[in-house]
């Protein structure tokens, strides 16, 4: 009888977020069965009380590093792990979270905690590609369920994962929605943002918040203009690019251009 080859270790990690990426995988219900068969989930806290040791065929990363154990534990993660893939804005931009950057956390955590010196922290939130070497990132806030079936599909079989590249006004056409800034005047992050939610804002007569991240290279300084024709002011230019990929380079350079070019502020300061 032929010895059956062992399935491939799959190990799903969580740092600094709100879960909502690994939810996604759970969300795969009917294909999380299907996946289960050819995978050992050797490590998944939030389905499984398993916690089989390294290395590991494969490790999803979701949140981003934000205390001194985040990074000392995301180089462990690396070290026993043949590839790495991040999952979800916390892990490639930072996160929301990453709004500490612009700011003084120190002045942070002695208004919110009686003890701040007990907190343990970092004065940023960083994605995981800062700290390791990453083999591919999945974006959005959250992932979105159809791109981490197709990538992981792809790993099984060894081949290239088909996940797009493009904006969401790609996505815009392909669905046969009407442009929202030009049919409505409503303020769209769209032809900057990464596609990968199918559009679903515009769809609905909402903007584009940019829950994917900016594409490789965001014309910001195209966008900007036309932004402020529908009415935004640059204190609103700054918010809408302060959100789940504030840190992202492209948009943190957005943020710069709204400002005429000035340094990195605190968000919603307009100056």
């Amino acid at each position: 009888m032929a010895v059956q080859a062992p399935r491939p270790k799959l190990a799903v990690w969580k740092f600094a977020s709100c879960d909502g990426c690994q939810l996604t995988l759970l969300d795969c219900e009917d294909e999380l069965l299907a996946l289960a068969g050819e995978v050992e989930i050797a490590h998944f806290a939030e389905a499984s009380s398993a916690d089989v040791e390294g290395p590991y065929d494969v490790s999803l990363v979701e949140g981003s590093v934000t205390t001194p154990q985040d990074a000392e534990r995301i180089q462990r993660v690396r070290a026993q792990s043949r590839t790495l893939i991040t999952i979800g804005a916390c892990a490639t931009a930072g996160g929301i979270q990453a709004l500490r950057n612009f700011a003084d956390v120190a002045e942070f955590s002695a208004a919110v905690y009686a003890r701040p010196e007990y907190v343990a922290t970092l004065a940023t939130s960083t994605g995981i590609a800062d700290h390791v070497r990453v083999d591919f990132e999945l974006r959005g806030c959250p992932i979105d369920k159809g791109q981490l079936l197709e990538l992981i599909t792809a790993l099984l079989s060894g081949r290239k994962p088909q996940i797009p590249s493009h904006s969401v006004c790609e996505e815009c056409k392909r669905r046969g929605t009407a442009c929202v800034m030009v049919a409505h005047g409503t303020p769209c992050l769209g032809p900057v943002t990464q596609a990968g939610c199918g559009a679903i804002c515009p769809a609905y007569g909402r903007g584009c918040y940019g829950c994917f991240g900016p594409v490789a290279e965001p014309n910001t300084a195209a966008l900007i203009p036309q932004l402020r024709r529908l009415g935004m002011d640059t204190a609103g230019l700054d918010r809408v690019f302060a959100t789940f990929n504030v840190a992202a380079p492209g948009f943190q350079a957005a943020r710069d251009q709204a400002a005429g070019g000035g340094t990195a502020r605190p968000p919603g300061t307009g100056r």
